[in-house]
């Protein structure tokens, strides 16, 4: 698995730079240390502020500290000694699988930047949606794609699972595994942490390799049971991430910036001819002059060459030598080494660099005649994780092969049969290229330092197999017209995508929901369908394609049962998007699931295989009817019938979540937490019903005359009301429409609900006299009220007992899994309320299994939140087939606060993180 790249478990390799004696200073420089921990750049620095130690995390008491001149890392004289942290510049060498980050915009909590371990501040701030990655939007460009494998990237396999460490970014009080003392700050970037299983240590302490998963084990969908052939499609289209979530400025995350983390901070002091100092600017290559990226390296006026180069260096994170590069001033060919032109007019002292021609340089490579390759194994399994190959001006890519076959003890093979692969590893993507077997490799490599050295510090080459792999991408594409056949979804996809049917098939059809699937056996042809589908519009409608995960359902351990999350991003304000990403952090991001981008559909199908999961729906009560309308129609698909439900609510009522013990509303508990409480929780059953609309125009006989509209279906799982409760919920829901943005609070909503209540108050109705009941074929009559509610689940209105716990002879105790519904009548808007509050409850009228409702005139109506005017006609109330499984809160585990120090994950949104 891919490493963080910022911490060395291991007995720490030699640093590519040698010690730096403190002898000879020109003048401005400062004596530099050296330390075992790669990459670093040490100086010693007068503190003038108070400063926390970045390998102990303790207090620097004095006025003398030591930090790294590339990352800013800080250190006790003690300290130095046994730093295990490396250098940032560093980082693509701890690399061991490339996987590429999902950049977003970050959350509002005080985090460390993992490359310059500086604050993270204002809106230039960004964070992996995957991994624990947060980073300043000019530090993207120096992370490398080293996030989290989630899956089998086609013909890989995966048979045991490494730690993936993240340093720092912890919520206080985490412990090491390993000593138990706290490993966490909350003033520095300290501290290592698993980001499958979740444990934390101190980068010093050496942890046991293997991860287990930790207590999620069961629950999260593991990286092996997992295939996607991702060629062509980045890890934002591989999970699902909305592009709208992203900043408006994620496409130019590999763009250098002109604020360097080191010496570019400093830059507005710099201006000042006072402070000794001048300002450059910096290109690390012809792609970033071309585009006037640049970083600025603020340095002493005399100072010499090669320490300008080196500064220049520090500020792209490249740990090579310095007297291998040069600088060229920008717009001249003549290279300046040791000729830069002195403006103060001392020429006989060639090698100081002092106030030169041009503030704007290019930073080259010098020319070799050999270099050394590192060469990756890739899959093969030969023990080592990579070999050393020399490349001279006539080694050709075959050559190579051909040397490294040797020294992998693979001489006998034939070299025809592996490639020479070139991985870019960006903080946008992982880049592939297959090299050619005659070209020259150091031409290659020159190639690619002239093009940017920051490019040339993220590549690597790996030698592979070829392989004739099976391409097999499958695209769920929703958005068509509903109930059609598979003939007439064929040609519409063939009318508007021009399918290639020798490379596409419609491997399932959901009619129900407009939807089917494509297996595409070709990458370019399966890129193209899904770019092209996000622009067709059939019927009004505008198709959405979502790239779908297969899972390996036999390799699933036999305990296994894991969960499938569903996050109603526009529920609850930003903490859909909060929870979002905190599961996708906490689980596997192939079983979460954004409902905004193609609704339940997407996700039932990818478990479709899978023998026992549970669903975790986040979302209000209309989103859990969601979730369960779409399970209910394709239940006969998947090899789960009945997967258990649990609820977070997000919504205004959360009826459904208070019955079941979810709480009345999130309110920023961690995640990790609530896993475990849903991993505890015991299964129940409950009743689901049918509302069948048959509106009818009704004759002042009463006779009916003609259908104004075909009957309407709607499954009901809360309640369902009729006249001012309904009234009150459309009103409502009008306000909602027209400024949907003010709605994005519980708080805000129930004061929306009270307005809209204070302005009923004088409003009389009769509703007794517009509808006849029946209930179990027995008529009914009804009292003198103004609204009529029938009940599935003992909560209204946002908790309410409507029904009452009074004993009533008459009728029996209400359950949610009974097979009856209870009927009760509101006399008006202040009925209601004092119901809200306690006070009163409703009028019971009956209780039943069966529900006939005649409705003389136009009535408004709502099924569990969802209001609409229904015209006149007959409306029956049945049970919808068998009980769904539903997921009730233990009530241990209710009654327990926030879990253990042990059990709390950082990377929640949990109120006591830092």
């Amino acid at each position: 698995m891919a490493d963080s790249g910022r911490v060395k478990l291991d007995s720490p390799s030699s640093s590519p730079a040698p010690a730096r004696k403190k002898a000879q200073q020109s003048p401005g420089s400062k004596a530099r240390y050296s330390v075992n921990a790669p990459g670093h750049c040490f100086r010693k620095v007068t503190l003038t502020k108070p400063t926390f130690c970045h390998h102990c995390s303790d207090f620097i008491w004095g006025i003398v500290g030591f930090v790294c001149e590339v990352c800013n890392f800080m250190s006790h004289e003690k300290c130095m000694k046994h730093i295990r942290t490396v250098c940032s510049c560093m980082t693509p060498t701890q690399v061991r699988v490339p996987v590429a980050h999902c950049f977003g915009p970050a959350g509002q909590k005080k985090r460390f930047c993992c490359v310059c371990r500086k604050h993270l501040e204002g809106s230039s701030a960004l964070r992996c949606e995957v991994c624990e990655l947060h980073v300043h939007s000019d530090c993207a460009p120096f992370s490398v794609s080293d996030c989290r494998i989630c899956h089998q990237d086609g013909g890989q396999d995966i048979d045991t699972y490494q730690h993936h460490w993240r340093e720092g970014n912890m919520g206080s009080g985490a412990r090491c595994e390993l000593c138990h003392r706290v490993c966490s700050s909350s003033d520095v970037l300290a501290g290592i942490r698993c980001e499958w299983c979740g444990i934390t240590a101190h980068a010093s302490c050496c942890v046991s390799s293997e991860c287990v998963f930790g207590r999620l084990r069961n629950m999260i969908l593991q990286p092996g049971c997992v295939r996607i052939c991702s060629r062509n499609f980045s890890k934002m289209h591989c999970y699902r991430i909305s592009e709208s979530s992203q900043h408006s400025d994620m496409d130019n995350l590999d763009d250098v910036d002109t604020q360097s983390p080191v010496t570019a901070r400093d830059a507005q002091s710099s201006s000042s001819p006072d402070t000794g100092k001048q300002t450059l600017k910096v290109f690390d290559g012809d792609d970033a002059a071309k585009r006037n990226l640049f970083r600025l390296v603020s340095i002493p006026r005399i100072i010499k060459n090669e320490e300008v180069v080196e500064s220049a260096l520090r500020a792209f994170y490249i740990p090579d030598e310095a007297q291998d590069y040069e600088l060229q001033s920008y717009g001249q060919q003549g290279l300046f080494t040791e000729d830069i032109i002195n403006r103060n007019g001392t020429p006989d002292n060639k090698s100081v660099f002092k106030d030169a021609a041009s503030d704007s340089w290019l930073l080259r490579a010098k020319p070799r005649d050999t270099e050394v390759v590192k060469i990756y194994p890739g899959l093969l399994k030969v023990g080592v994780s990579y070999i050393s190959v020399t490349a001279g001006r006539g080694s050709t890519v075959n050559s190579v092969i051909t040397e490294a076959l040797a020294q992998l003890g693979k001489q006998n093979e034939n070299p025809d049969d592996f490639n020479l692969v070139e991985v870019f590893m960006s903080s946008k993507q992982v880049q592939r290229q297959i090299l050619s077997g005659q070209e020259l490799l150091l031409d290659k490599l020159q190639e690619i330092r002239k093009t940017s050295l920051r490019q040339m510090n993220q590549t690597r080459f790996y030698l592979e197999e070829v392989r004739n792999r099976v391409v097999q991408v499958s695209l769920l594409l929703g958005g068509f017209p509903a109930d059609l056949s598979i003939e007439e979804y064929t040609h519409l996809l063939s009318e508007h995508l021009a399918l290639k049917s020798h490379l596409v098939s419609i491997t399932h059809v959901y009619a129900g929901q407009g939807a089917v699937v494509l297996q595409i056996s070709c990458f370019s042809e399966a890129e193209r369908i899904y770019m092209l589908a996000k622009d067709v519009s059939i019927s009004g409608k505008q198709l959405c394609s979502l790239v779908i995960p297969e899972i390996l359902h036999r390799r699933l351990e036999k305990r296994s049962v894991p969960l499938l999350v569903f996050v109603n991003p526009k529920s609850g304000g930003l903490k859909g998007r909060e929870i979002l990403y905190s599961f996708r952090k906490l689980l596997n991001p192939h079983q979460v699931f954004e409902l905004s981008s193609g609704g339940p559909l997407a996700g039932l199908h990818t478990f479709r295989d899978v023998p026992h999961f549970r669903i975790l729906v986040c979302g209000g009560d209309g989103t859990v009817g969601w979730v369960l309308g779409v399970l209910e129609s394709i239940r006969h698909k998947i090899c789960c019938p009945e997967p258990a439900i649990s609820i977070i609510p997000l919504g205004t009522g959360n009826d459904l979540a208070r019955v079941l013990r979810w709480g009345a509303g999130y309110s920023g508990e961690d995640p990790y937490n609530i896993l475990l409480s849903v991993d505890e929780a015991e299964e129940v059953q409950m009743d689901r019903w049918t509302i069948l609309l048959d509106a009818q125009e009704m004759t002042e006989d009463g006779k009916e005359n003609c259908f104004l509209e075909p009957p309407k279906i709607v499954q009901m799982n809360n309640y369902f009301g009729l006249g001012i409760d309904a009234e009150l919920s459309l009103d409502f829901h009008h306000a909602r429409e027209e400024d949907p943005d003010k709605f994005n609070s519980r708080f805000h909503n129930k004061g929306v609900y009270v307005k809209v209540g204070l302005q009923k108050l004088s409003h009389t109705r009769n509703l007794h006299k517009d509808i006849r009941l029946q209930v179990d074929k027995l008529e009914v009559e009804l009292p003198n009220i103004e609204g009529l509610i029938f009940l599935n689940i003992p909560s209204w209105g946002s908790g309410a007992d409507l029904w009452g716990s009074d004993n009533d002879s008459r009728f029996g105790r209400p359950r949610i899994d009974d097979g009856m519904l209870e009927v009760v009548g509101v006399t008006g808007v202040v009925h209601m309320g004092q119901v809200q509050s306690g006070l009163r409850s409703g009028i019971r009228i009956a209780q039943g299994s069966y529900i006939r409702i005649t409705v003389s005139k136009a009535l408004p109506v709502q099924v569990d939140g969802e209001p609409w005017i229904q015209s006149p006609g007959q409306i029956i109330i049945s049970a919808a087939g068998p009980k769904v499984c539903m997921l009730r809160k233990s009530k241990s585990k209710q009654k327990k606060q926030s879990g253990s120090l042990k059990e709390s994950r950082s990377d929640s949104p949990a109120p006591s993180d830092p």
